[in-house]
């Protein structure tokens, strides 16, 4: 499927983004579109600058604010319909494969073979940085989506014991209810629904049925009695929310579980930063288990750079410097431990790591082999756009009704991956 935006390019203004030089005003200069414009991030993006600058290259910066990277998007748009694309720019998911059928992303092939990252990353996550079996990105980290992030002193408060399933899940819920702390802090935005919602059909169908339902869009999968029982059990941990969490920003769910307020949160690993900047430590201060019934899986969140086609020698050269430079040992352990996610390459050493990430990055490895490593919806890793924003309209529906049948919601949500 080709993006919208692009489809009204004529024939020749894609060739002329092709060839461009790309307003580059010296050999050796890459610029990069970005949006990590704050903290850690921050941090990360001048290391991956200085180690370009050290191979003799000049970096332009081309941040571009806003954590989601909406904003960034709007603006490579304009920049490539007019000629004038980055040498990179942040892209992930399957809107690598659709920037790639207009022909304007570069071949990497020369790079990755170089590298081979084809033994340094798992195939799942590899085929998502090919085209037509053909290198155009190359990945920076993972995030692991299906955590579980809880409150010690709130659970040994409820004399309450970590879940493993979703039946224990609900007896902790239950227990911390009692003792008068809020069991599940939740924002509710629809990714952070659908968040909740992937964890629970993970949690309760196993990698095949999410593979079925939420990646390759099934009909018998979405309409059967395995996806009732998912949304039976997300209205349950509906039930177990507080009334102030419509619209409410993941990290202050967060740090309603760092003060002790709520007990549980469901959310991927970048939760683990605000734990840290708050001062508090792995296995004492905040536990890290997998969401319940997922142990053995792994919901992936990769981000990734989509190289351009340039025209200018040493900007190429430059270009490549960049994408071997983030698969370089030295940036994904800079980036991710500033990050809170952890290296995608296979072999890295973690002795800086914490529990935490030591535990997904053993789990990621496992996954991988075992085939139970699948991509997140909510995370923009598994379905084009427009599905993905239509499923997740859905669930977020039926998470706000409670007048809503489970029946409807199912119907809805089997309707809305008809969208193309």
């Amino acid at each position: 499927m080709k993006p919208a935006f692009l489809t009204s390019l004529t024939r020749t203004a894609v060739a002329a983004i092709a060839v461009c030089s790309c307003a580059a005003s010296f050999a050796g200069e890459v610029e990069v579109l970005h949006w990590w414009t704050a903290g850690g991030e921050a941090k990360a993006a001048s290391a991956l600058k200085d180690q370009l600058q050290a191979k003799g290259h000049s970096w332009k910066d081309f941040a571009v604010a806003g954590g989601g990277g909406d904003n960034a998007m709007t603006v490579l748009k304009s920049r490539v319909v007019s000629g004038n694309a980055p040498a990179a720019a942040q892209i992930k998911g399957p809107s690598l494969q659709e920037w790639a059928a207009e022909g304007v992303l570069a071949n990497i092939d020369d790079v990755a073979k170089a590298e081979q990252w084809d033994k340094l990353l798992p195939k799942v996550v590899s085929d998502v940085m090919k085209y037509k079996g053909n290198y155009i990105a190359v990945p920076v980290n993972v995030h692991r989506v299906n955590w579980l992030w809880a409150n010690p002193e709130a659970f040994k408060k409820a004399g309450a014991k970590l879940p493993t399933n979703w039946d224990e899940f609900f007896v902790a819920a239950e227990a911390l209810k009692k003792a008068g702390v809020i069991p599940v802090a939740h924002g509710g935005q629809n990714w952070q629904d659908f968040t909740t919602f992937e964890s629970v059909a993970l949690g309760l169908g196993g990698t095949d049925f999410y593979q079925k339902a939420l990646v390759q869009l099934d009909p018998a999968a979405l309409n059967g009695p395995t996806m009732t029982k998912v949304l039976e059990t997300f209205r349950k941990v509906k039930s177990y929310t507080d009334k102030n969490a419509p619209g409410r920003d993941w990290n202050l769910a967060t740090a309603m579980v760092i003060k002790g307020e709520a007990g549980m949160q469901l959310m991927g690993d970048w939760a683990k930063g605000e734990f840290v900047a708050a001062g508090k430590k792995p296995g004492k201060d905040f536990a890290c288990v997998a969401a319940p019934g997922s142990a053995k899986a792994f919901t992936f969140n990769v981000d990734s750079f989509a190289l351009f086609k340039l025209k200018n020698e040493a900007n190429v050269k430059a270009q490549k410097d960049l994408a071997a430079a983030i698969m370089s040992p030295q940036f994904q352990e800079v980036f991710n431990l500033n990050k809170g996610s952890i290296p995608v390459r296979l072999n890295m050493d973690l002795a800086k790591f914490d529990d935490c990430a030591k535990s997904s990055a053993a789990t990621f490895v496992e996954s991988a082999k075992s085939g139970a490593l699948v991509p997140s919806v909510a995370h923009g890793m598994a379905v084009p756009a427009a599905a993905a924003g239509a499923l997740q309209d859905a669930v977020s529906q039926f998470w706000n009704d409670d007048k809503m049948s489970v029946a409807s919601a199912q119907s809805k949500i089997a309707a809305a991956a008809k969208i193309k």
